[in-house]
């Protein structure tokens, strides 16, 4: 049963996309968050340029507030956060006397740093003027207009990644997945590139590479080359609508396995057939897990919208054979006709995350960046607006890395917790996922990777 009625999806998808013409980014390529966070910078606002320092004036999370059993609020306050050497050293009273260099945080809130885990970085119109994406028809049809676009796009590709990360730096975000084209048409170069701008980017970004076979697998007769991307350091071995694209499910999703067994890679593989044969391939690929042990735990299904065709005891039965082969679900948490099971699969213990896909490229014009805002698109699709559901709706964009527990115990910041952090101009988690609060600083392994603070 859908979770929205008709009625209700229209009036969400009017509300989405307002949302989305909020976040629409500016030609001149600087989000609207980001512009937000530097209106907010103070006159004398800087990076931080030191390597053990502390964060003076940190507002965080302390317990969630009750009222006859029900929770309605969250307690914060101020803290002194001490950072040496990438990690949080400790968490201090705020005003803790100690003879180190000091920025102030100003009140605002410190959360775990968001990452995207889906998105295309190395083919975008990004950092160029308004482009829209030409009318499509299929799947087909759009690589189609691919082949006759890469050529344009794959030679300034590198600068285009970069540009890119920058912005998902000041929308919070200091890691991400990133699917790389393995075609006939770009065929290694756009991989070259893209490892180029990541390793330009190695002390202030984390990203990990899928080869990606978007012209198909088999269609584009591209094993040789993903094998050879793979040799190159791709991470993750990726794969495409074995069915609707290859037009051979077994042999299709066979290769991809078989080139993972063979490198001992992971795979994160782009499903979106809701025919029949979406839930077939993953079944198939459950099967093929339950066959090579070694797999467990090493497959990602992105988007997987199969999983909005079953109901009832047939979903509950496919979420508890994920569970058990260890697959996780990367989302962009889509807003149409089928309404993912993402509620229940968390529940379950299936890992769920969020990612962009694209941000602006032949493919669709509506990215942000903004994990918050997959948050918060979350949590008005699954109804979720209450001060605890709010909360627990920003794991899907850290990867369930939460300040709070489910009890309302505070779990982080701790000592030796990776200093990859975020301050946000918001009161707490739950406001910062409702009103997809402006980023003002982001960090990575602590290292300042956007915004300015007032030293102190």
């Amino acid at each position: 049963m859908s979770l929205l009625s008709p009625g209700n999806r229209r009036d969400f998808l009017s509300a989405g996309m307002k949302l989305t013409a909020a976040g629409t980014l500016l030609s001149a390529g600087m989000s609207r968050s980001a512009q937000a966070a530097a209106t907010c910078q103070p006159a004398n606002a800087s990076r931080v340029d030191a390597t053990h320092y502390l964060l003076r004036n940190v507002r965080l999370e302390e317990a969630f507030i009750r009222k006859q059993d029900v929770i309605t609020a969250t307690r914060t306050g101020l803290y002194d956060v001490e950072v040496n050497a990438g990690n949080i050293a400790a968490v201090h009273p705020a005003g803790v006397s100690l003879n180190l260099p000091a920025w102030d945080a100003a009140g605002y809130l410190l959360l775990p740093a968001t990452r995207d885990m889906h998105i295309h970085l190395d083919k975008t119109f990004y950092g160029e003027g308004w482009r829209a994406p030409l009318p499509r028809h299929s799947v087909i049809d759009m690589i189609y207009q691919e082949e006759q676009i890469l050529p344009e796009l794959v030679p300034t590709s590198e600068i285009r990644a970069e540009k890119l990360i920058g912005l998902l730096q000041s929308k919070g975000s200091s890691s991400a997945r990133s699917h790389c084209n393995i075609d006939p048409v770009s065929k290694l170069k756009g991989l070259e590139h893209l490892q180029q701008a990541i390793t330009n980017h190695r002390d202030d970004f984390h990203a990990e590479i899928v080869a990606f076979p978007q012209h198909g697998l088999l269609r584009s007769n591209v094993e040789g080359m993903m094998r050879e991307a793979m040799k190159m350091g791709a991470n993750y071995v990726g794969g495409l609508d074995p069915t609707n694209v290859d037009g051979a499910m077994e042999k299709s999703l066979d290769t991809m396995f078989s080139i993972a067994l063979d490198f001992a890679a992971p795979i994160d593989i782009h499903l979106h057939e809701t025919e029949p044969h979406g839930v077939a391939a993953i079944r198939y690929m459950l099967k093929t897990v339950r066959d090579n042990p070694q797999l467990k735990g090493k497959v990602t299904i992105s988007h997987a919208f199969a999983l909005g065709t079953l109901q009832g005891n047939e979903l509950a039965a496919m979420i508890e054979e994920l569970k058990e082969q260890q697959f996780s679900i990367a989302t962009t948490v889509p807003i149409g006709r089928v309404i993912m099971p993402l509620p229940q699969l968390r529940a379950a213990g299936v890992p769920v995350w969020s990612g962009t896909d694209t941000i602006a490229d032949h493919w669709q014009p509506f990215g942000s960046g903004s994990m918050l805002e997959k948050a918060n698109v979350y949590s008005q699709l699954y109804r979720g607006p209450d001060e605890y559901s709010l909360s627990r709706a920003l794991g899907i964009a850290t990867n369930e890395v939460l300040p709070l527990n489910s009890h309302g115990e505070q779990q982080w910041p701790k000592a030796q917790d990776h200093a990859t952090m975020m301050l946000v101009n918001a009161s707490c988690s739950a406001e910062a996922v409702a009103h997809i609060a402006p980023v003002m600083a982001t960090f990575y392994n602590g290292k300042q990777t956007f915004g300015g603070l007032a030293k102190m």
